[in-house]
C-alpha cells in the first residue's frame, strides 16, 4: 500500500523517494526538490533563454511539469538532476521557438557543467564535490574537441537548431555539419569512457 506521507524525520531523503512522494501528492516533497534544484534550473534556463527573468519564469513551468510527471521518474534510468535538466532544456527550446528568436550562446554544451558553477546549500557536501569533479572532467572533454565540432554541438543543444539550420548559419554543407556532430559526440563519449565517467 502506498502512503501519502512525507517523513520529516529523514534529514536527507533521496531524490527518488521525494519524486515518489511528489507523485503521490506530497507538496512537502516537491518543496524539498525545489529547494535542492531550483537554482540549478534557473541558472541553466537563464543560460539558454538569455535573461534572468525568463529563466525564473521557466522555473515555475519546470516544477509544474515535475509535479505532473514525478511518477515517470526512475532512478534506474539516471539521476534526478539529469531528468529535471532534460525537462528544462525541452521547455526552454519550446520557448525559444515560440519567440522566434535565439538565446545567448552558452559557454559549454552539457548541463553538467552548470552544476560545478552553481552554489547550492541543499545537497550534502559529498554531492557538491562529486558534481564539481564531474564538471571538471566534462569541461576537459569539451576542450578536446576541434572548434568546428564544439560549435556545431553547442548550436544544436543550446540553441535548438537543426543540422540543416546549423549548416545554413555557418554556410557549410549539411553533410559536413552532420559529420562534425557525429565525430564530436563520438570523441566526447570515448573521452568520458576512458576516464570512467558514467553519464545517463
Amino acid at each position: 500500500m502506498l502512503v501519502r506521507h512525507f517523513d520529516e524525520t529523514d534529514p536527507e531523503p533521496s531524490d527518488g523517494w521525494l519524486a515518489e512522494q511528489a507523485a503521490l501528492g506530497s507538496t512537502d516533497a516537491l518543496a524539498v526538490l525545489y529547494e535542492r534544484y531550483g537554482r540549478v534550473v534557473v541558472s541553466f534556463a537563464t543560460r539558454m533563454l538569455g535573461d534572468r527573468d525568463s529563466g525564473e519564469e521557466l522555473l515555475q513551468e519546470v516544477f509544474v511539469r515535475v509535479w505532473r510527471q514525478a511518477g515517470t521518474y526512475s532512478a534506474d534510468r539516471g539521476s534526478f538532476v539529469t531528468w529535471i535538466l532534460s525537462i528544462t532544456h525541452n521547455l526552454a527550446i519550446d520557448t525559444i521557438r515560440k519567440r522566434q528568436r535565439r538565446p545567448q550562446r552558452a559557454d559549454s554544451a552539457d548541463p553538467f557543467l552548470m552544476l560545478a558553477n552553481v552554489a547550492d546549500s541543499g545537497p550534502p557536501v559529498e554531492r557538491q564535490v562529486e558534481m564539481s569533479q564531474l564538471g571538471q572532467v566534462v569541461r576537459s572533454a569539451i576542450a578536446t574537441l576541434p572548434d568546428t565540432q564544439r560549435q556545431a554541438i553547442e548550436m544544436a543543444y543550446f540553441r535548438g537548431l537543426t543540422q540543416r539550420e546549423i549548416a545554413a548559419e555557418l554556410g557549410d554543407p549539411l553533410g559536413t555539419v552532420k559529420t562534425r556532430m557525429r565525430l564530436g559526440m563520438q570523441k566526447l563519449r570515448e573521452y568520458l569512457e576512458q576516464h570512467e565517467v558514467e553519464l545517463p
